[in-house]
């Protein structure tokens, strides 16, 4: 496994891989940080997310390279969400309602078809791993949407989408990355049983 680890960067750059570091490590640390509901989430998510769209546009992955764009949006958004909260009254974690949840179907749905159209923009032949980075793009923008508005459902999309990209991008050569996405399925399961339990205890 070390092997195969080692061996997708034997013709990189020292750029390259530095990057692939960088974006591995405030990645992680992003991930920790929703976890604890603390705001750093975003400032390391927009680092990290600004790395990888440069890492998949070289490596012309231009489905998840377009999901990477509306993460660091999205990080914008969520960090001015989570600031202004701050200020008055804190942003509770809850359940999706089911307004919210239609919406998030919705997104979902928009997120297959916009990404589909990325790679016919690009006149890119699709293969099977492009059509499962479509359908993990649409879980993604999904979760991302749902954990700026704190919805307890982000955590469950991002495992489901981290499980799958994890021997995704093993497959396609891009080892730190499959190893990040390990560690972010990792802390989301236990990002999720904290968040049950603070829900939980909040209840009425």
């Amino acid at each position: 496994m070390i092997d195969f680890f080692l061996k997708s960067y034997e013709n990189a750059s020292s750029l390259q891989i530095f990057l692939e570091f960088l974006a591995f490590v405030t990645g992680v640390l992003s991930v920790y940080f929703a976890k604890k509901e603390n705001i750093w989430v975003y400032p390391a998510g927009l680092i990290a997310t600004i790395i990888t769209v440069y890492l998949l546009y070289q490596a012309k992955y231009f489905g998840d390279m377009t999901m990477n764009i509306y993460y660091s949006f999205m990080s914008i958004y969520g960090w001015y969400r989570w600031a202004n909260s701050a200020k008055a009254e804190p942003l509770a974690i809850t359940r999706t309602t089911p307004k919210e949840k239609i919406i998030g179907i919705t997104l979902f749905v928009f997120t297959l078809l916009v990404t589909y159209g990325v790679y016919q923009f690009f006149d890119y032949t699709l293969e099977i791993p492009n059509y499962i980075d479509i359908f993990t793009s649409g879980l993604f923008f999904t979760a991302m949407w749902y954990m700026a508005l704190k919805k307890i459902e982000n955590w469950t999309l991002w495992i489901i989408g981290d499980c799958i990209v994890v021997p995704l991008f093993a497959y396609r050569g891009l080892g730190m990355l499959s190893l990040q996405y390990l560690v972010f399925t990792v802390v989301a399961v236990f990002a999720y049983i904290e968040w049950k339990k603070i829900l939980n205890n909040t209840r009425p």
